[in-house]
């Protein structure tokens, strides 16, 4: 669909090189944006309200895992590492 479109002339012409660089058209380069913008917009809406799940549970490690040890760590999670 065409349309016309009032676009500052700075921002223009810097879209219109940055086309030229990327080996694009003008309209592919400011579909994409708007399809970026419009991403964007949708996740930032999903976001909120979502809780990140908080484990309170009790007792630590295991004795005799340090915990500033990777070795350590990863032989106390045997075949689950």
């Amino acid at each position: 669909m065409k349309t016309t479109l009032d676009i500052n002339d700075t921002l223009l012409a810097s879209a219109k090189s940055l086309a030229a660089r990327q080996r694009t058209s003008l309209t592919r380069l400011i579909e994409e944006g708007l399809q970026l913008r419009l991403r964007s917009a949708k996740t930032a809406g999903k976001s909120v309200g979502r809780k990140i799940p908080v484990f309170k549970g009790r007792g630590g490690l295991a004795a005799g895992v340090n915990p500033s040890s990777n070795k350590s760590l990863l032989d106390a999670a045997g075949d689950d590492a």
